[in-house]
């Protein structure tokens, strides 16, 4: 039985390339362990750009055939993606390998470290991010396991994902999506928000006490959001976007100029590259964070002014032909509106693009994609979609993307749909006027950069 970072030496990653385990492979190779994983996207002969940068930190990477279990294999992790199935389990089940999943693992380093997790339905790789920022700015040299790759570790050639730090801090990331945050027992615990997606509201809060319940010293809570409110602990640990409630720390006098954006913490002036009311909040979640651990407002606000935000979280590629195109990982109605909402005070039209994610989820989200995209569109603004993109599996294909933007047009939105994704650019040519904005909305394919970067070519 696996209890401790000491049961193990040499950890096998199944689906080494997700963003999920790749982080977790990184920060064990970098405590010393010698890590290796397979992959179905890693062929030999094939390029490969996540391969490339784990080999670089000098772990193995091999085909998801098997051929990478060994006997001096002591333990394989899995993601929830990962099927009894599938022939490397079968291999390590049959040579008495320890299994644990990937929730499991973090849970193990986390128990290790102070820890700060970052929980909410939206938010909580930005706000790793922005915490990790400011107590790399003070000095407390942290470590961080994060979803998403922060750009200043991207430029050091990394995933950008994970980092050990020498310092006695963690930050990570706590997920409800599968359940697992209620493994986890932080220092500090942030609630960000609860929005409906992957579960219904009242088993998302019930997720949510038991984070609180857990969570050792102190629970922040953004106050401003009305359901997230309800998990109060102490209003002195709170902060909000609402000058009205009596949260400790109050986000006000957002302004967006441009993709950027200003506003006052407890009336100390705070700048971002990034837009959006939401990374306003985020930011007040991270400086509250680092107020706890004794970190002063202004010295969060001098770090946060040179945060460079991170991979494919409105992301802007550039201005081309006088069209601006922005990169985002939004996939949940509440995400989806919220970068919709940061590009409108940049141009007079919007037009985004979106690729939901699995049957199964965006049945269940269907009324609430449909509700979200017609509140937040302008007149003038309009939405595309492209087909559900699939991962394989037994998934049931009872619903499209098209159903989606027929009830969006059916309520008089600018919608429409292309079914293949490379068609877009050629669908949407004579619909970008002088200073649109372009925004590009998916998560979970890995072919998004690719399609990313077409997009971007074909202007």
């Amino acid at each position: 039985m696996i209890s401790s970072l000491t049961d193990f030496q040499s950890p096998f990653f199944i689906g080494i390339a997700g963003t999920g385990m790749s982080a977790l492979a990184q920060y064990l190779q970098g405590t010393g362990m010698q890590v290796s994983g397979s992959d179905r996207n890693f062929q030999t002969g094939v390029p490969n750009d996540t391969q490339t940068k784990l080999q670089a930190e000098g772990i193995q990477c091999f085909p998801q055939d098997g051929s990478g279990i060994t006997n001096a294999t002591d333990l394989i992790v899995v993601s929830t993606a990962i099927e009894d199935t599938v022939a490397e389990v079968v291999k390590a089940k049959a040579m008495n390998i320890p299994i644990i999943k990937r929730s499991e693992l973090l849970a193990l380093i986390a128990a290790g470290k102070k820890t700060i997790a970052v929980g909410g339905t939206s938010g909580k790789s930005t706000t790793v991010a922005m915490i990790y920022e400011i107590l790399c700015h003070a000095n407390y040299a942290p470590g961080i396991i994060s979803g998403a790759g922060l750009t200043r570790l991207i430029k050091e050639g990394k995933i950008g994902n994970a980092a050990v730090g020498n310092g006695e801090w963690l930050v990570i990331e706590a997920d409800e999506s599968d359940g697992s945050i209620v493994q986890y027992h932080p220092e500090i615990g942030v609630l960000l928000n609860i929005d409906k997606d992957h579960q219904e509201l009242d088993q998302l809060i019930n997720l949510f006490q038991i984070f609180k319940k857990n969570t050792r010293s102190f629970f922040v809570v953004n106050q401003s959001h009305k359901i997230a409110q309800q998990l109060t602990s102490q209003p002195e640990w709170n902060f909000s976007s609402d000058a009205t409630d009596d949260a400790a720390y109050h986000a006000t006098d957002y302004s967006q100029n441009g993709f950027a954006s200003t506003f006052l913490i407890n009336n100390i002036p705070f700048a971002l590259t990034s837009p959006g009311k939401h990374n306003m909040e985020n930011a007040a979640a991270a400086a509250t964070v680092a107020t706890l651990i004794g970190i002063p407002l202004e010295q969060s606000a001098k770090a946060l002014s040179e945060y460079e935000g991170i991979y494919r979280r409105h992301q802007v590629l550039g201005q081309k032909n006088g069209v601006w195109v922005v990169d985002d990982y939004a996939h949940n109605p509440a995400k989806c509106a919220a970068a919709i909402a940061a590009c409108q005070p940049v141009a007079s039209k919007v037009v985004a693009w979106f690729q939901p994610h699995g049957y199964g989820p965006t049945k269940f989200l269907k009324q609430d994609f449909i509700d979200e995209f017609t509140k937040v569109l302008r007149l003038q603004d309009e939405i595309w979609m492209s087909e559900i993109y699939y991962a394989g599996g037994t998934a049931v294909k009872d619903i499209s993307a098209k159903d989606l933007t027929d009830a969006i047009a059916a309520k008089g939105g600018r919608a429409y749909f292309v079914e293949n994704k490379k068609d877009l650019p050629e669908a949407i040519h004579g619909h970008l006027t002088e200073g649109t904005v372009l925004l590009l909305m998916g998560a979970r394919d890995p072919g998004l950069e690719a399609f990313t970067r077409f997009v971007w070519e074909s202007l």
